[in-house]
């Protein structure tokens, strides 16, 4: 069962260099820690002595007080503390010292961000006491997950947080691109100016056209007044152009220009007016091939796609994943919910073709007619648990735990997979047996080792005759 409790590492970043401090900040509260980012020594150690912090992140060489001294009275006044070093200027002496002071580890700059999220995480480990396994922590952003795929997702946005370049976001739909649009205005220098999303597959070209970069008086029936558009609306901040795979050649000729010459031009205008907006395009399409057949200008896609940013489909993220998702929307949706373990281990069978989106769905779904404080596979959405065929929904219900284990032996992984053919084939030992590739005197013979015997009639002379041979 997973808990709806969870705690909230507190980290502190010390880095006289912005963008450091950006690189580390962005991708840690991404994946859900609590982080303070500070320019100095000086206000690090300030900080320390007013609260505890779980984890300092501290540069060595810094103007005023440097890293060394942070460790030192980290040390003094926060023990428990873990204090990570951090410098561009890494040699064996300068990690020596920073170990011997007291850091529980050392990072070499340029770092990988990977790298560090997997040192934060084991400091953060060791300053909570016996922590449960299902323990961990969960963005404010909505952006769940530690998996591989999603720690570059953290690290490419920490990088687009940073500069002004155009940014593509790809992935199906479901898997979260706006809240990707989101973080990076939200980290970036344009967050106290307006972040603006529109879905360009929802209106007509015209009408889009209107709304992005607005109308004169007159221009066309019921244009009673000027009207500016979204470009000039968002100056100075962000706008969101989903599901850009749908405009057509004149719109993308528009974009275009607002993307080489910073200007657009209202509908019935001539004069050209001036914009600071960054634009951030999504799409659950492959613009790429769209090119190849002519379907968008080849230009506007080298344009939009500078930095690109792949989000992956949730049943390529993991078990982890899934779990850290489904924790997430019990908090939101059910506080104090559970979810029991043949539930879970079922959503973990299921394809997902709505990603995260779908997910969240089926909680809310689940958590709405949920009789008490636990979510059963009864109380999930028809159409979720019909994405997997009843035999094997037996089998989960039977071995619940088993399917969800994170680290079956070989032994046990071939066992669940003789299982779940056998489930798919509805018992039918001939078919299981020509999926597998084996006769079925061969899977009887399995099946007898395991402690499980055949159902429906002994082997025949074929198979007999077959075995013979194989023997």
């Amino acid at each position: 069962m997973l808990d709806s409790q969870t705690k909230k590492i507190k980290v502190l970043i010390a880095d006289d260099e912005r963008g450091a401090r950006l690189a580390l900040e962005v991708p840690l509260r991404l994946s859900g820690y609590s982080v303070t980012a500070v320019a100095s020594g000086r206000e690090a150690i300030e900080l320390g002595r007013q609260g505890r912090f779980d984890v300092v992140l501290t540069d060595v060489f810094m103007p005023d007080i440097g890293g060394l001294d942070v460790i030192r009275e980290f040390r003094r006044v926060s023990p428990e503390t873990k204090v990570i070093a951090m410098t561009a200027q890494g040699s064996l002496e300068i990690a020596l010292e920073a170990i011997s002071e007291g850091a529980v580890d050392f990072i070499a700059k340029p770092f990988d961000i990977e790298q560090v999220m997997s040192v934060v995480e084991r400091a953060a480990e060791q300053t909570q006491a016996a922590p449960d396994e299902n323990e961990a922590q969960l963005s404010d952003s909505g952006l769940i997950g530690h998996s591989p795929q999603m720690v570059r997702v953290y690290k490419l946005t920490a990088y687009a947080a940073r500069t002004d370049t155009t940014v593509l976001i790809e992935g199906e739909s479901g898997t979260g691109k706006e809240l990707v649009a989101r973080s990076i205005h939200r980290y970036s220098r344009r967050a106290a100016r307006p972040f603006t999303a529109i879905n360009c597959s929802a209106l007509t070209e015209t009408l889009l056209e209107s709304e992005l970069f607005g109308y004169a008086k007159g221009s066309f029936t019921g244009a009673n007044a000027d009207r500016p558009g979204l470009f000039e609306s968002t100056n100075g901040g962000t706008i969101l152009l989903d599901e850009l795979g749908t405009t057509g050649p004149s719109l993308q000729t528009s974009l275009l220009r607002v993307l080489q010459e910073k200007e657009v031009r209202r509908v019935g205008e001539h004069e050209p007016r001036k914009v600071d907006v960054r634009i951030i395009g999504a799409t659950n399409t492959n613009l790429a091939q769209l090119v190849e057949r002519g379907e968008f200008r080849a230009d506007l896609f080298y344009r939009l796609s500078v930095l690109r940013i792949k989000l992956p489909p949730l049943r390529e993220r993991g078990l982890e994943d899934l779990k850290l998702l489904v924790r997430h929307f019990l908090k939101k949706y059910g506080a104090g919910l559970q979810i029991a373990d043949e539930a879970l281990a079922l959503l973990a069978r299921c394809t997902w073709p709505g990603n995260v989106r779908e997910l969240e769905h089926a909680i809310e779904h689940a958590v709405a007619v949920c009789a008490n404080h636990l979510v059963r596979v009864s109380d999930l959405p028809e159409h979720i648990v019909a994405q997997v065929p009843p035999a094997v929904r037996a089998a989960t219900a039977q071995r619940p735990l088993a399917l969800i284990d994170d680290r079956p032996t070989l032994d046990e992984l071939s066992r669940r997979y003789i299982q779940l053919i056998l489930a798919e084939a509805e018992g039918n030992k001939s078919r299981a047996a020509e999926v597998l590739g084996i006769n079925r005197r061969t899977l009887y013979r399995y099946l007898e080792t395991n402690g499980a015997h055949a159902q429906d009639g002994e082997p025949d002379d074929n198979d007999s005759i077959a075995s013979s041979a194989e023997n």
